[in-house]
């Protein structure tokens, strides 16, 4: 019998469907074992299937849709399904129709869930570094305000993501984020000479809260250090693996 779904859900967003899922559950072999999401490097009908059970274990029935990820701030309002071939070039997906199932793809960046549920308005962003400190978070906000949301009642999740403890920066990473304020200072740990290790889940948290999401909260999950439960880029590139797989956060309108 086969390892169910994992689907971490967290008690801010019940009030619509999702989960933050891993890598149990899936039929990929090798290197991608388990439930990958990407048809970058696996066989597309193990991500195709994988695909399938994912959706299934969140919201069954519903379209799932997910952008071509380019760690911009970029932002889709959706209104209706698009093919895979068709899928824009963005990090940030909102809408307020029920029966889509928006879905981030990461492996050591950070998903984030959001839902504003007496608008009726869901939101899922890829925040990786670039993104988040070029504001896909703050623009995903935007996106749900113009659907009729508030971000005072806006509950928005960051899901599993590399930890501080498994993520070393250097000088010039650490620089980024100093540059753009002294207090982003906080976010990083000092380290070896010439690195620091950086907060990505605390810096994506901190900027919603100051953008002033009525609701922000983190599940604390590292990517990097449960090879048995998630994907991770940096793992697999430290292991000299010749690829990785990647999860999903899927979020939906019943």
């Amino acid at each position: 019998m086969s390892e169910p779904v994992e689907a971490l859900t967290h008690p801010a967003l019940a009030g619509a469907a999702h989960g933050f899922l891993g890598r149990r559950g899936g039929v990929s072999t090798g290197l991608h074992a388990g439930l990958n999401v990407s048809y970058s490097e696996d066989d597309p009908a193990h991500t195709a299937e994988n695909r399938r059970r994912a959706g299934e274990a969140v919201l069954p029935g519903a379209q799932l849709l997910t952008c071509y990820q380019v760690h911009s701030p970029d932002v889709v309002t959706v209104s209706a399904p698009w093919g895979d071939a068709d899928r824009p070039r963005a990090d940030a997906l909102v809408t307020n129709v029920p029966g889509l199932l928006l879905g981030v793809l990461t492996a050591d960046c950070a998903p984030v869930l959001f839902h504003d549920a007496q608008a009726g308005v869901i939101g899922a962003a890829h925040a990786g570094w670039k993104g988040a400190i070029g504001g896909v978070t703050d623009r995903t906000v935007a996106a749900m305000e113009a659907l009729g949301a508030d971000r005072a009642r806006i509950a928005a999740v960051v899901g599993p993501c590399i930890a501080q403890k498994s993520y070393e920066v250097d000088a010039a990473f650490e620089a980024c984020f100093t540059d753009e304020g002294a207090e982003n200072a906080r976010f990083f740990r000092a380290g070896r000479a010439g690195h620091t290790w950086f907060d990505l889940e605390g810096y994506v948290a901190a900027r919603l809260a100051g953008f002033g999401v009525g609701t922000v909260a983190m599940l604390g999950e590292d990517t990097y250090s449960q090879a048995n439960r998630f994907y991770s880029f940096r793992r697999s590139t430290h292991a000299g693996e010749a690829g990785y797989g990647r999860q999903i956060s899927l979020i939906g309108l019943r």
